[in-house]
């Protein structure tokens, strides 16, 4: 009998090794996802090149603008990707009040990645119902923050007077380069050039194709581990850590979520990081909602890094639409969240689409194909 006694306690003893395995583990899922995002943007360009431009050239009203923005954001999967070539667009010569409602459509567009993680989620009821409200209460924060702002821009003009008075200190400079400046290209370009050299030997452009599939299949590989990872993790004091990030209140949530989309550069990537927690039940919606918008101030700082590498007569027009996509998403943040009886529709906009996808997954189809796909294209079609 002593020696069955003493031979319980040996698996505890291997516990914090184990534990450290899987921080570890998880830190190497984050870095795949970062790498695949990279891969998929490089991808996309490779195939795409200069004609990715032509998507955003056929802005001719407001609303084709924002239709424009959602949908090349929903294709690109990358709000970063879809701002900085509008900076670029207006670096070339496009007016900024044509650039304006675009900037607004790719906040729209980018929701559609984490809507995707969600899925994940699909095999268990109630974490698919947590997991997809936690998706979808961007998706409802944003489009409610472009029900009110894009009628108040076309009548008034008040992003682009805004951000003109912002800019008016710079009006003398015609260089503003902070080039290379960058918090994760160093770590993942050398993979990612890598990989593009992997599918060089296919001809045209299926290159190009080769490694956005590629990167979609890392993504999927990444945040399916993640997922499993943080079960496991999310436990004990690491919970208590990562409620002390994002649970500690409103204001806290959104520098959070600010903090860390300006490390990794995507929005994309914060919110899908925390629609697994919310399905686990580690963490609520109203704790993750404040973090979720804070990814929408901290994706800015791509566009804004965009800009300063413009040089030129346009370099100040540049910053501009630069600065109105961080007003705009400051000012929705102030707006729809800072308003009591607008705060709350999100949340229940999303549990109500989440009851509905419970029930059957067609209503996942029909939310994605007809915010993301049918409407900007009938939209388009009619422009």
């Amino acid at each position: 009998m002593s020696i069955q006694t003493e031979a319980l306690p040996r698996p505890q003893s291997n516990a914090p090794g184990k534990r450290a395995l899987q921080w570890t583990a998880l830190i190497g899922m984050l870095y795949l996802l970062l790498l695949s995002v990279s891969m998929i943007g490089s991808g996309f360009k490779w195939a795409a090149g200069e004609q990715a431009k032509e998507l955003f050239e056929f802005a001719t009203n407001p609303v084709a603008g924002l239709m424009i923005g959602i949908i090349g954001t929903a294709l690109i999967q990358s709000s970063s990707t879809v701002t900085s070539i509008i900076v670029g667009l207006v670096a070339g010569g496009l007016p900024v009040e044509l650039a304006i409602p675009m900037v607004m459509g790719a906040n729209v567009g980018t929701t559609v990645t984490n809507t995707l993680v969600s899925l994940g989620h699909a095999r268990c009821k109630d974490e698919f119902r947590r997991a997809f409200t936690c998706a979808t209460v961007h998706d409802f924060f944003n489009l409610i923050a472009v029900l009110i702002f894009l009628p108040l821009e076309v009548m008034t003009g008040f992003l682009q007077k805004i951000s003109a008075w912002l800019v008016s200190p710079l009006m003398q400079a015609d260089n503003l380069s902070m080039k290379s400046f960058n918090f994760i290209k160093p770590i993942t370009k050398p993979v990612v050039n890598g990989a593009k050299s992997v599918f060089e030997a296919l001809p045209g452009n299926l290159g190009g194709v080769a490694l956005v599939l590629f990167g979609i299949f890392l993504v999927i590989v990444a945040i399916t581990v993640m997922g499993k990872l943080m079960k496991k993790l999310m436990v004990g004091k690491a919970r208590e850590v990562l409620n002390g990030a994002i649970g500690r209140g409103p204001i806290h949530g959104i520098a959070s979520g600010t903090l860390v989309t300006i490390l990794v550069q995507s929005s994309s990537t914060t919110t899908s990081l925390v629609v697994p927690l919310v399905g686990t039940n580690v963490l609520s919606i109203r704790q993750v909602y404040p973090f979720t918008l804070g990814a929408n101030i901290g994706t800015c700082i791509t566009a804004l890094l965009a800009a300063t590498a413009v040089t030129g007569g346009n370099a100040i027009f540049a910053l501009q639409i630069a600065l109105v996509h961080l007003t705009f998403n400051v000012l929705g943040i102030l707006v729809v969240y800072g308003l009591p009886f607008l705060r709350e529709l999100p949340i229940k906009c999303a549990e109500l689409l989440a009851d509905y996808a419970v029930k059957s997954k067609l209503a996942v189809v029909g939310y994605l194909g007809t915010v993301f796909v049918l409407l900007p294209g009938f939209v388009l079609s009619v422009s």
